[in-house]
């Protein structure tokens, strides 16, 4: 169907069968079709694909899609020709006869969209492609935009080379997408792909969907683990894990306990982990245990939980890690294990860090994150330069137990830390505000580094002084006089500043009570007594949901059935509401459990995984709406032109 002359929400209805856009799609669709440079942060689940392919329909030409992962690419362009759009991927993958036909498909005009690698791109082959004077492009979109900046997470060289595309096609717009992207690396984004006075959209980086959970690693966080798992019985999940030796470990203590289990990381061959990752994707198996780079490239919405077994190494790699949790907005989890010795394996590759200064104050924000006492979306959020607010029509208290651990554990008394912080700031002004606030803990710790003493600031009076804290107390003590708005960070290396608030606070000697409440011990702890100098003293809580070395009993059932041993197991923790609840609608429960069987039957007739069928939020709107019609199968959520031709009948005959 030709789809240039309709409006973007005509598309949206007919291919996607969407009512309306989110977040800044509407924004982002505006600015490419009207030829302009676009760069767009948005969250993982936040639907940046639609950004680019909405356009790409109503353009006359092609529209180029880089992306660095083969996974992406495939799942996209399935779920695409299931739409019945015209969509193929370039790659090593594809067969020479295959890659032959699709590039003639593109010269002959029927291809609207074409998927290919940022090193595929310069090939002979594909340069010479898209300079047929029987192709024009219309769009460049270059997705995982934060891989061309150094600054970022994931930088990969081979994402330099797009730039050289700006002026080989002066016509095209350029669209760069990204879930993550601090101020530095949007300013990196613009420069190394040449974007030509771009519009910048910023979306919300907050995923309320998403319930966060932080808990001390214990010696049994085996049984953490399963706990967790046990909440989410017959649902999907990864687990993140530092190194190819405890993914293997924990692979085989979870496959032993009866769970549906596999691994993935690089000491597997190409054709393992490629089965592993189809298998998962496919929903033949539950849970993957991978090493820290798996999943970037799944476009897998029904993933209910992502643990991480370890601390990741900075707040944009683990927000990037959660975002693959409940990219259909249904309800999910994120769990986060850590311990000192995490930190320790983080920093002792440093060394091979070119920036040992920049890696640091990352893991900075990672430990404060992980020790904090307040609301962790605050926290996460604050990270990104972006403040949570109560949204319009909310009660107090309304959405505490779906935001995190913290909480759900309700608020910790405020006592009077007003030494220390008085120590602290002082110690900023000493320093010349010049420093982050790994440096300042170190001045205030007595620290003997080299760069403290060529600095001379172990001859200050405020070295030394703040012993009764440990490294993790003070790092928490800076977040909170952050939140308070005392202290504020600046810059790359996130320099620590007085606020007017905070040189007030302290020329006036004023009286500062925060709830603090972080454990001496949590990381790299000081042996002195925190009530050596009669300052404070902290109130110890226990985790909330602790599993507290309880085994839980191995399944029943095997593995295949996803069938956990409980669904309701007495931890402690109130098992997080699903976003659908029929009550007793026995027929919607009934419609529903049908058409999850008959998903994954047609899946597998298609060889494509059971999203691109329709995902988990279609299906319950079926078994919600029990459409008896074909007209009202167009008033489903998720259900365009293409699939209700295509699957209505059977879908009908489920309900009926």
């Amino acid at each position: 169907m030709d789809y240039t002359n309709k409006s973007p929400e005509e598309v949206l209805k007919s291919v996607f069968g969407y009512d309306s856009f989110r977040l800044l799609q509407k924004d982002v669709i505006t600015n490419v079709l009207s030829k302009k440079d676009t760069l767009a942060i948005m969250p993982t689940g936040g639907g940046k694909s639609l950004c680019y392919q909405i356009p790409a329909l109503i353009f006359k030409g092609l529209t180029v899609v880089v992306s660095p992962l083969i996974s992406l690419m495939q799942d996209q362009v399935a779920a695409l020709n299931a739409a019945g759009v015209n969509a193929v991927f370039l790659n090593s993958t594809v067969e020479w006869e295959d890659y032959k036909d699709s590039m003639n498909s593109i010269r002959r005009g029927e291809t609207k969209i074409v998927y290919v690698a940022p090193e595929t791109l310069v090939t002979p082959k594909i340069n010479d492609l898209l300079h047929d004077s029987r192709v024009t492009v219309s769009c460049i979109t270059i997705d995982e935009a934060h891989c061309v900046s150094e600054w970022g997470h994931d930088f990969r060289p081979d994402y330099l080379e797009i730039s050289s595309l700006r002026s080989q096609f002066k016509d095209a717009v350029f669209l760069a997408l990204t879930a993550t992207a601090t101020r530095s690396v949007r300013e990196d984004i613009i420069k190394n792909l040449k974007l030509k006075n771009p519009a910048v959209l910023v979306s919300s980086f907050d995923r309320p969907n998403i319930f966060l959970d932080v808990r001390q690693k214990s010696r049994n966080a085996l049984d953490q683990v399963v706990e967790c798992i046990r909440r989410h019985w017959d649902e999907s999940g990864i687990i993140y894990c530092f190194s190819k030796k405890q993914v293997d470990e924990l692979t085989e203590k979870l496959d032993k306990l009866g769970y549906s289990v596999l691994n993935y990381h690089a000491g597997l061959t190409d054709e393992v982990r490629a089965d592993h990752q189809t298998k998962f994707i496919r929903d033949q198996v539950q849970i993957m245990v991978a090493t820290l780079a798996f999943g970037m490239g799944i476009d897998k919405p029904n993933v209910r939980f992502v643990i991480h077994y370890d601390m990741p190494k900075s707040l944009e790699q683990y927000y990037q890690e959660i975002g693959r949790a409940g990219r259909d907005g249904l309800q999910s989890e994120a769990l986060l294990l850590y311990s000192a010795g995490d930190i320790h394996k983080i920093r002792y590759f440093f060394d091979e860090a070119s920036d040992r200064q920049r890696c640091e104050s990352l893991l900075q924000g990672m430990i404060s994150y992980a020790t904090g006492r307040t609301c962790r979306r605050k926290l996460l959020l604050s990270y990104f330069g972006e403040n949570y607010e109560k949204k319009a029509g909310e009660k107090e208290g309304e959405t505490e137990s779906r935001c995190c651990d913290l909480c759900k554990q309700g608020p910790i008394p405020e006592i009077d830390m007003t030494i220390p912080c008085q120590k602290l700031m002082s110690c900023i002004i000493r320093t010349n505000s010049r420093f982050g606030a790994a440096y300042i803990i170190d001045v205030l710790l007595g620290s003997r580094a080299q760069r403290i003493i060529d600095n001379g600031h172990n001859m200050i009076s405020t070295w030394g002084i703040g012993r009764e804290m440990d490294k993790n107390q003070w790092h928490e003590l800076v977040n909170l006089l952050i939140e308070k708005n005392f202290i504020t960070k600046y810059g790359d290396y996130n320099i620590l500043l007085l606020t007017n608030d905070g040189l007030a606070a302290l020329k006036n000697r004023d009286k500062i009570m925060l709830p603090f409440n972080t454990p001496k011990g949590s990381g790299n702890a000081s042996s002195v007594d925190l009530q050596a100098e009669g300052t404070f003293t902290p109130k110890y809580r226990a985790s909330v949901g602790s599993a507290g070395g309880i085994m839980f009993p191995k399944p029943e059932k095997k593995k295949s059935s996803w069938s956990q041993p409980d669904k309701s197991p007495k931890t402690g923790f109130v098992l997080h509401k699903k976003e659908v609840d029929f009550g007793d609608d026995e027929e919607g429960k009934r419609i529903q459990g049908e058409l999850k069987k008959w998903r994954k039957r047609k899946a597998e007739e298609m060889n494509v995984p059971p999203y691109v069928i329709f995902g988990d939020k279609t299906m319950n709107d079926i078994a919600l709406k029990k459409p008896r019609t074909s007209d009202e199968l167009y008033d489903v959520n998720g259900l365009g032109e293409k699939k209700v031709e295509k699957f209505g009948a059977e879908i009908l005959l489920i309900v009926n």
